[in-house]
């Protein structure tokens, strides 16, 4: 058994990997700031943090918090960040100060202990893992007709706004349909979230083959499930269209609702995370964590509508978000053989879960205000009404 650091552990994910990990004997400790955007203005210790978890109230970017918290730890999970991929774009300090600037923090404490460990001074770390993100590929992996496989470019805002949504071949400007994403695509992030993402990679693989740190990088794909922040717009799109049908209000798809992504269940995730805590994995590798299938936007809203029996329109625009990929889903092959992962819940399934948990909770709708936002920093587009 070990004792484990989850710094963001009151967090969504957090807390869910915390739960497993009392359930199997583990000593859990969470750092967490309690944000207010996550947790509300007026945050506490949330009700559904297990019991035996130690709240440990502190910031990443504080060393003598992390020292604190770190105290007879074995283990951590880094999954403290600023996660919204539209809001990353106007507010990039924030953005580069918690996620990048915080990793750097936590790296210079753990690399400090591993120094001491050597020195005899200390326990060594017996793994170190963080939470990355498939944003870091930017647009996913596609193929050719001739079967030739490449990797798309960010879109071009004026292509968007002549209808043209597609991703396209950066040699030949055909348009190409979208494959499984391996670990091996170039990283070529399209919002600044995405880049903190790839940046807090590469100080952990830096760290990993300088310091020694037993790190590996998780890349989750669309995580969702219960203790979402529902009171966030910026990030999690199942909890914005339920805010939208439990409000009365229609949910609007975005670029006719075909983008694809894929949607993994926060249950899936754990189990990763979990097993990723004894596995034989190189120290520094990468790794998919999602279902690895794709699903439109208009499949997700339809199924989430359906299942919410309230009805509600769904709103076919031609709107875009600048810094939106058009499609990633993952290629699991190194998980199951690194990991020995398998996803095993269905995006209906995973839905049924959120709305049993979701339903108990307040909601309310601040979606227009996100859009708002989103407009006046110029990265809400929409294609012309005369676009073909």
């Amino acid at each position: 058994m070990a004792n484990i650091l989850i710094t963001g552990g009151a967090g969504f994910i957090g807390s869910h990997t915390a739960d497993e990990l009392i359930k199997r004997g583990h000593q859990v400790r969470a750092l967490d700031l309690l944000d207010p955007q996550v947790h509300g203005p007026h945050a506490s210790r949330p009700a559904y943090l297990h019991p035996q978890v130690e709240l440990v109230p502190g910031d990443v970017r504080h060393p003598h918090d992390i020292q604190r918290a770190l105290v007879g730890i074995d283990a951590v999970y880094h999954f403290a960040s600023l996660t919204g991929v539209g809001q990353s774009m106007y507010e990039m300090r924030s953005y580069v100060d918690t996620n990048v600037a915080g990793t750097a923090t936590l790296l210079d404490v753990l690399a400090a202990r591993q120094r001491a460990a050597a020195a005899g001074k200390a326990q060594p770390l017996r793994r170190v893992v963080l939470a990355s993100s498939r944003a870091v590929y930017g647009e996913g992996t596609c193929q050719r007709r001739d079967g030739m496989i490449v990797y798309p470019n960010l879109r071009e805002r004026q292509a968007m706004e002549a209808g043209d949504f597609d991703t396209h071949c950066p040699n030949t400007d055909q348009p190409v349909a979208p494959v499984a994403t391996q670990e091996d695509r170039p990283c070529a992030p399209i919002s600044v979230y995405g880049w903190t993402k790839k940046q807090q990679e590469d100080y952990c693989i830096l760290a990993a083959k300088t310091q020694g740190l037993p790190v590996v990088c998780l890349r989750y794909f669309n995580v969702y499930g219960s203790r979402q922040a529902l009171g966030n717009p910026y990030t999690g799109v199942v909890s914005v269209f339920y805010n939208r049908l439990m409000a009365g209000q229609p949910i609007a798809l975005y670029e006719h609702g075909l983008p694809r992504r894929d949607f993994v269940h926060v249950s899936d995730v754990v189990a990763a995370n979990v097993l990723a805590l004894t596995a034989d994995v190189p120290a520094g590798e990468c790794i998919n964590i999602g279902a690895g299938e794709g699903h439109t936007i208009h499949e997700l809203a339809e199924t989430l509508r359906d299942l919410v029996q309230l009805g509600g329109d769904l709103e076919d625009t031609s709107k875009f978000r600048v810094g939106d990929v058009w499609a990633c889903y993952a290629d699991l092959a190194r998980a199951r053989q690194r990991l020995g992962y398998e996803p095993r819940t269905s995006l209906r399934q995973g839905l049924q879960e959120f709305l049993h948990w979701a339903r108990r909770q307040d909601t309310v709708d601040r979606s227009a205000q996100a859009e708002e936002e989103l407009r006046h920093h110029n990265l809400l587009g929409e294609a012309r009404k005369d676009a073909a």
